[in-house]
């Protein structure tokens, strides 16, 4: 059955200038320069949105649903990201934003951090089984999950067999509202607010689930400006107190946020998309078997640090660390919820290996055209320059051999082939001139 991919990260091929840039940073070499304007390989892209935020040209962009979709429903539901809060200064508490989120037209507001809060119990839970695989690693980033899926299969095992706080912070705000208000569940929209477009990816194509419980997802760079707007308006009253989620929820926007709130073993936290890279190859070669936990997160300061966001991650950074620690302050002696039945919150359905790299039904034939891509590399420079429109000499012996290029895509190739035909048309000019003096 064919794959079908959806993909939030998309180009703007009338902005796109050609640079190289994006080919040289894609962490799959998803991306390729073919007739002066980049291509993306759609079963290579991970949706990370690093080309988004390196394109001088602001020709990525990622595909989200626009604010008025949450019209189309009678009751919505605002799930806010913890990176929301960091996003404004420390004049603008929690307490406004969500009260904002209201005003704006949601009519409910369930927190991302209350969820995260019960995947981190959940995750404890989990860690307790001596028979999982460690070092267990965390599936909350939707760009790293596929990556492994793509690049590191071994690894499959390995990842953390639990809903993301997004998925889980959905599913309950649905019963949540359903059981309060007797809304009936066709009736709600509930809507996430994104600071990454893999997210966006994770709903309209769930890799664990066969559907995902979020039915839109919003830009944090589109609502940010409306929401500033209304808390200017505002003052700094807020219509009601809100006080849900812990310190811990919260930090999971933070690097490092989620594996600190877990008790036991030893953690690691790593983020950035080319050192998830590094730290991953060295859980393939077992060089991390005494890493309990591996908090693995794409973009640079985590969530704070993603291609949707508006503030500076570093500034976000302390925005949110002011709010996590007026939360702790005012929440000293808060129990966490408890939830033994981790299967509540388990996978639905299996994460599997996409072999992007695949090149024939037939073994002997994969093995021949292997061959191939080993001589043809070999028959270049290896300076790997980008010049070619692929991120590397092997990259672009790979897409010879796929017949999506042709070896004189390589300059210097090309300028081999230009001095021989010039060559070649020296002799022949030299024959002819002998030739007539003959006569």
């Amino acid at each position: 059955m064919e794959q079908y991919y959806f993909h939030s990260v998309t180009l703007d091929t009338s902005k796109c200038k050609g640079c190289t840039n994006c080919i040289k940073y894609c962490p799959t070499e998803a991306i390729r320069v073919r007739n002066g304007k980049a291509v993306i390989i759609k079963e290579r892209c991970i949706d990370c949105g690093l080309c988004i935020r390196i394109c001088p040209y602001h020709a990525k962009k990622a595909v989200t649903d626009p604010l008025e979709s949450i019209k189309n429903y009678k009751f919505k539901i605002a799930l806010p990201a913890p990176t929301l809060y960091g996003q404004f200064g420390p004049d603008y508490t929690r307490e406004r934003i969500v009260s904002a989120l209201k005003q704006y037209g949601f009519d409910y507001v369930f927190e991302v951090a209350r969820a995260a809060e019960i995947v981190t119990n959940a995750t404890e839970y989990y860690m307790a089984n001596k028979e999982i695989k460690k070092p267990v690693i965390s599936s909350a980033c939707p760009a790293v999950v596929r990556f492994i899926q793509i690049r590191f299969p071994n690894l499959i095992d390995n990842l953390l067999r639990i809903e993301s706080p997004m998925e889980v912070a959905a599913a309950l705000s649905r019963q949540e509202v359903n059981e309060k208000y007797g809304i009936p569940l066709d009736e709600i929209g509930v809507f996430f607010i994104s600071p990454c477009a893999a997210k966006v990816t994770s709903v309209k194509a769930p890799y664990e689930n066969r559907k995902s419980n979020v039915d839109g997802v919003l830009s944090i760079k589109d609502i940010f400006l409306p929401l500033l707007g209304i808390m200017k308006k505002q003052g700094d009253i807020t219509s009601e107190p809100f006080s849900l989620s812990s310190a811990i929820g919260v930090s999971w926007a933070v690097t490092g946020g989620e594996s600190s709130a877990i008790k036991e073993g030893r953690r690691i936290a790593v983020h950035g998309i080319h050192s998830v890279n590094d730290i991953l190859e060295q859980a393939v070669k077992g060089n991390l078997d005494n890493i309990d936990f591996l908090e693995v997160l794409a973009c640079p300061e985590g969530c704070l640090g993603g291609p949707l966001v508006v503030e500076n991650p570093f500034i976000a950074k302390v925005n949110i660390n002011n709010e996590i620690a007026k939360i702790a302050k005012n929440q000293a002696h808060r129990v966490l919820p408890k939830h033994k039945d981790v299967k509540e919150f388990e996978w639905k359905s299996t994460v599997e290996y996409r072999p992007i790299m695949k090149l024939d039904d037939d073994m002997m034939k994969a093995l021949e055209k292997m061959n191939m891509i080993d001589v043809i590399t070999e028959g270049f420079l290896g300076l790997d320059c980008g010049a070619c429109g692929a991120p590397s000499c092997r990259a672009l012996a790979e897409d010879i051999v796929r017949g999506d290029a042709k070896e004189t895509d390589c300059i210097f190739k090309l300028r081999e082939k230009v001095n021989s035909i010039a060559h070649q048309l020296h002799q022949i000019e030299s024959a002819g001139s002998m030739s007539d003096d003959n006569k």
